[in-house]
């Protein structure tokens, strides 16, 4: 199993469980994860992300779908679906590159619809 691997099955797993502190321990010092908002640098502006989404996951009936996951070296992709009780992930990816044992940079993309939005 390659180190990529490894960091991403841990990033997955703590995502699982809700493991805020371990998704964070994923993350280098210097990371930038790109969104559709901007990039946000260093694990200080990631946190804020991953602590909205663990809340959006709690909620009841939550579910989430790993559909492909690929690791070329210290390259890793993923594409995903999810529903929560706020919004429909139709499909989400995420890019990922890891140095040191650890996410340097992650790219995330995704069509989001809020239900809100979607009953109307």
């Amino acid at each position: 199993m390659t180190a990529t691997q490894e960091v991403l099955d841990h990033h997955l797993t703590s995502f699982a469980d809700r493991n805020l502190d371990g998704i964070m321990a994923d993350y280098a010092p210097d990371a930038v994860l790109f969104t559709a908002d901007g990039p946000l640098r260093g694990p200080g502006a990631i946190r804020p992300l991953f602590v909205a989404m663990l809340a959006e996951f709690a909620k009841p009936g939550a579910t989430f779908r790993l559909l492909r996951a690929f690791v070329d070296g210290d390259h890793a992709f993923i594409v995903w679906s999810a529903e929560t009780a706020d919004n429909v992930y139709e499909l989400g990816t995420d890019t990922f590159v890891v140095r040191d044992g650890r996410i340097a940079v992650q790219s995330f993309a995704g069509k989001v619809a809020p239900k809100a939005a979607r009953a109307s």
